[in-house]
Parts: C-alpha cells; sequence; structure tokens
C-alpha cells in the first residue's frame, strides 16, 4: 500500500540510496517495523547502486547478502520479480505443509527443502501461494476451519482435529443406576 506513493517520490535504487532512513520512516510509517526497514532499505539501496548499477539481483547468493533480505524474501523476489522457480516459506506455508503431512519439519528452510521434493518444480511458485491462500482463509493458526476444508479427507492434522471435536462435542453418556 505505501509503494506508489514511495516509487513515485523514489523510482530507483538511486534515489533511495540518497535518502537517510529518517527521511524515509514517514513514507512508510504505516508498515509495521518501519524504523528497520527505512534502514534496510536504504542500506540496500547503497549497495544495489554500489555493487549491482542500480538492478537488483537474481541470484539466491546475492540477495541474501542485501540488508534485511532472507531466505523467504529472496525466494518472492526470485519467483515473482524474476519468474524462476521457487518456494518461500513464511508462517503459513510453514504450518499448512506440516499439517498437511506434506512436510515434517522443525524450521521454514526444512520446510523449503522438503516441499521441493514432494512438489514438482513446475508448480514451487504457484504452490507457494496456494499455500499461503489456504491457511488464511481456512487452516488458521488457532482456530483451523477443518470441517469446511476441501482437503480434510487428506489431511492427517484435520482427521485429528475433528475427531477431538468430535468427542468434545458428544453428550455424556447417562450414569448407570446404582
Amino acid at each position: 500500500m505505501v509503494t506508489p506513493g514511495l516509487f513515485r517520490l523514489h523510482p530507483d535504487a538511486a534515489s533511495m540510496a540518497a535518502l537517510e532512513p529518517d527521511a524515509l520512516e514517514p513514507l512508510i510509517k504505516t508498515c509495521g517495523l518501519f524504523k528497520s526497514k527505512a534502514k534496510n532499505i536504504v542500506a540496500t539501496s547503497r549497495l544495489l547502486v554500489a555493487r549491482h548499477g542500480g538492478r537488483v539481483p537474481q541470484t539466491m547468493e546475492e540477495l541474501i547478502e542485501l540488508p534485511g533480505v532472507g531466505r523467504k524474501t529472496a525466494n518472492v523476489v526470485l519467483s515473482v520479480a524474476f519468474d524462476k522457480a521457487a518456494i518461500a516459506v513464511d508462517t503459513h506455508v510453514f504450518r499448512v505443509a506440516n499439517r498437511l503431512g506434506l512436510t515434517k519439519a522443525k524450521n521454514p528452510a526444512q520446510t523449503e527443502l522438503q516441499l521441493m521434493k514432494v512438489i514438482p518444480e513446475s508448480e514451487w511458485s504457484d504452490a507457494h501461494h496456494w499455500l499461503i491462500h489456504h491457511g488464511r482463509e481456512i487452516c488458521h493458526a488457532r482456530n483451523p476451519e477443518c470441517a469446511r476444508c476441501p482437503l480434510r479427507e487428506l489431511c492427517p492434522s484435520a482427521k485429528k482435529f475433528l475427531k477431538r471435536k468430535r468427542t468434545a462435542q458428544a453428550p455424556a453418556s447417562p450414569r448407570p443406576p446404582r
């Protein structure tokens, strides 16, 4: 939501590199963590100008060297900006992949590697979006809507969740007479 106004004022890395973080902060204040984001945007813009001719690099190795850029962000950039096969693992992807049994991972890096093995490479970028959407709309962190989930018959977590819910909702059996 902030990018149209920001890019109108500062359309390229050189323009943003010329800023100080405190000058950028008011332009991105509606974003969470705007102070650290402002520092990272300015530092990244300066590196893009100095090392990459003002252009965003197209490799994981170069992207994760940029301030504030980790594997998830790098994978999003590779997938969305450069149309390269990548699976970005955010909290939704991590949760949904584990609940569906696609992965048995303890962290996002393991999730990414395991998903790459079970999803055809041609589907990686789309699968990332599908898993995010499913996590936002149905497979919520605290109260998953398993009863309306189209994947409930395939999902080990849904089967457990729905069984627990049925047990909790079952009327108490009458006590036998003494």
